[in-house]
């Protein structure tokens, strides 16, 4: 991996080698832990590489939380347990409860921190320092913290990863952030104005994450940088994890960049998709998705019921990935309307006349991918800045979770539908997005560090 003292210079697939063909094998393969915590937004991307270097010949280890144990097994990656743990959404009630908390608009990063990572970091620590034992690299995540505090008190190689533009910062591509009154204003005032927004930022999340400089201390280590902005990156090797047609390389980007394109993977059980969602998709006209991820699905409240309301208004057939059957609205599904609780999306979604989802880095890639135009619905996190951005694209439409509901849901899809500059657009987006291969960039640069030998 060549890094270049002009930051304003960062790698992408155009300065790389030709990617190396999967299954090329290596004279000696490497012990490589990837790290992560969320959804599965926040998982996907990681057994995506897992299974690209897997078939080059080294050995992967996913160490997250529990509830994703079996899900990584069943891909034959080995699991490490690195707490803190998730509901299992099957049996544990609260799922809905920490869901809507984590997902609100305006204290969800807040809650997430505080009250989900901070207070077992000691226990993260743990469990990842044991799981680094003998491994040759660590890959780490944005918010699993014990990370950059293990590779730098150990000295084990480290990189880091961004799922998503925002947590680059830019001050040359300002990101959309949840709940922050007048933004809009922000680019319009040229980048100090927002360096300035990032450094009240800094101060006020600063007190979300106390624990990690309380640890740091503990580990003889100095305070270091911000772990959310500068010091979430690995100083030799920071993997952008999505494609340029969400945001393009800038110059406040760390030079160290390199950035891949999305890393698919989206496999569930093993199962590809339903024959019953396979015989709906073809007895008929395209239909619209409405799907919430694998996250927000959880506190869905009235999106369902609204979603076929407003597809009935818009005179489309409809399939809803409910992720749960207490999503199932009561009352019988009406005519050309069907409900799943999961569908690949990279199987599902190119069949759709649009899709409607929440904004999740994820889902936002495969539909990107899919090459249709999509109405997005943000909640919190990162999905407000990724709906800007594909709204920017000409892909689609945005509309808040306030303002959702059948009425307004109904007639932003109508402008979607009408309008060939949607689809248009859509369709050239999807066909840079498909020739993209992130898991086999990301490889290649994982391997270029660890300076492997190919036979």
């Amino acid at each position: 991996m060549q890094t270049h003292p002009d930051s304003s210079h960062v790698a992408t697939v155009s300065d790389l080698e030709a990617p190396t063909p999967a299954g090329t094998k290596l004279s000696t393969g490497k012990r490589i832990v990837l790290t992560t915590f969320g959804s599965f937004g926040d998982l996907h991307p990681y057994m995506a590489i897992a299974l690209e270097l897997q078939a080059r010949g080294h050995h992967l280890v996913i160490a997250t939380s529990r509830v994703y144990q079996q899900k990584i097994e069943d891909a034959g990656i080995e699991f490490a347990p690195v707490r803190p743990d998730l509901p299992d959404p099957t049996k544990d009630e609260g799922m809905a409860e920490m869901t809507a908390k984590v997902m609100d608009g305006k204290n969800g990063s807040e809650y997430l921190f505080t009250h989900i990572m901070m207070p077992p970091l000691r226990d993260s620590y743990a469990d990842l320092k044991r799981a680094v034992q003998e491994a040759d690299l660590l890959v780490t995540h944005v918010i699993t913290f014990a990370g950059p505090i293990i590779a730098q008190e150990t000295g084990i190689k480290w990189i880091s990863t961004v799922l998503s533009p925002v947590s680059f910062w830019s001050a040359h591509d300002p990101s959309v952030l949840p709940n922050v009154p007048g933004q809009e204003f922000l680019p319009k005032l040229g980048p100090a104005a927002y360096r300035g927004f990032t450094r009240m930022a800094q101060w006020k999340s600063k007190q979300w994450i106390k624990e990690v400089y309380q640890l740091r201390r503990e580990r003889g280590l100095p305070l270091g940088q911000h772990p959310l902005f500068e010091g979430q990156h690995a100083p030799d090797l920071v993997l952008a994890l999505f494609s340029s047609v969400l945001a393009q390389p800038q110059p406040d980007w760390p030079p160290q960049t390199c950035q891949t394109g999305f890393c698919f993977y989206d496999r569930r059980d093993g199962n590809a998709m339903s024959p019953e969602l396979r015989q709906f998709l073809e007895s008929g006209v395209p239909p619209i998705v409405f799907t919430l991820g694998s996250a927000a699905v959880f506190d869905a409240r009235n999106f369902f019921r609204d979603s076929i309301a407003a597809a009935q208004r818009v005179k489309q057939r409809a399939i809803l990935l409910i992720g749960d059957q207490r999503n199932l609205p009561s009352e019988a599904l009406p005519e050309g309307i069907v409900a799943f609780d999961y569908a690949p999306y990279s199987e599902l979604l190119p069949h759709a006349a649009a899709t409607v989802h929440q904004g999740g880095v994820g889902t936002t890639g495969q539909a990107l991918r899919s090459g249709k135009p999509m109405l997005v619905m943000p909640f919190s996190h990162d999905q407000p800045d990724n709906a800007a951005r594909s709204t920017r694209l000409g892909v689609g439409r945005t509309i808040t979770r306030e303002s959702y509901n059948a009425t307004t849901a109904a007639a932003e899809l109508s402008k979607i539908l009408n309008d060939p500059a949607y689809a248009k657009k859509a369709a050239e987006v999807g066909r840079i997005v498909q020739a993209e291969n992130g898991a086999q960039i990301a490889a290649d640069a994982i391997e270029r560090y660890l300076g492997v030998v190919k036979n």
